[in-house]
């Protein structure tokens, strides 16, 4: 059986942005060899629960929401966007899931934004630079990112340590999680691009850019949803092991 892998809709409200955007997640899933499961926004947690529960890895996708300041107790910033109160609600639950069962992770964008905050990091409510970090989907390279040499990524990431990238996001990660730590930053202005878990046995890691948009061109992005789906057959078998030992 392919791996189950947890997308949550990428907004509660937005329809037409989850209705274009959470296709390219599926798919890049399914090229990896993975089963998308889509985790709609507007159940209740126990029944979401039972979704989760039944999935191998999560995916946490994009937003064009941005995750309220108050959980980072700061005040908010006038260009930080409205937040999206049941997207975080569930990418809570699947997050709590993942850390208590060794599920794989894997962030894009506003996923490594919310990923940070859960861990209690804080954000760059609106990133000032030079460099287009909001140039969108319409551009396929917005700058280059450098890759942290020995890390996860740069494992997966072939061509590293430095790759070009995408862009579609105006925050970044600030202070760093607690079990996270940075594996990547634009070079031009310091930004962070990604970052991953310090826990050797459990597969986590969060990029800024996008992916999922370039599968069908970019060795990299195919090998970055293959490592997830990969992560999670590990972590399938593995916690199928410890259940017939029980």
């Amino acid at each position: 059986m392919a791996p189950r892998i947890a997308i949550p809709m990428p907004h509660s409200t937005d329809i037409k942005y989850g209705e274009r955007a959470l296709p390219q997640y599926a798919r890049a899933v399914e090229l990896a060899g993975g089963e998308p499961v889509t985790i709609p926004l507007d159940k209740p947690p126990a029944e979401v629960m039972k979704l989760i529960e039944r999935c191998d890895g999560v995916l946490l996708p994009g937003s064009n929401a941005d995750v309220d300041p108050a959980k980072y107790d700061a005040p908010r910033h006038p260009k930080t966007d409205a937040s999206d109160p049941k997207r975080d609600t569930v990418d809570e639950l699947l997050l709590q899931d993942a850390y208590n069962m060794h599920k794989p992770v894997l962030g894009i964008c506003y996923g490594l934004q919310i990923l940070n905050v859960y861990r209690s990091g804080t954000l760059i409510q609106h990133i000032e630079s030079a460099i287009n970090h909001e140039a969108g989907r319409t551009v396929p390279i917005a700058h280059s990112v450098e890759i942290t040499p020995g890390s996860l990524l740069s494992e997966i990431v072939k061509t590293s340590p430095s790759i070009p990238a995408n862009s579609s996001h105006h925050q970044a990660a600030d202070v760093i999680g607690d079990g996270l730590r940075v594996v990547a930053r634009c070079p031009e202005d310091g930004v962070i691009e990604a970052v991953e878990g310090t826990a050797p046995d459990h597969f986590v890691l969060a990029v800024q850019w996008h992916p999922e948009r370039s599968v069908d061109t970019d060795e990299n992005s195919r090998a970055i949803f293959k490592a997830l789906v990969e992560a999670a057959k590990t972590s399938h078998s593995k916690l199928a092991g410890e259940f017939e030992t029980v």
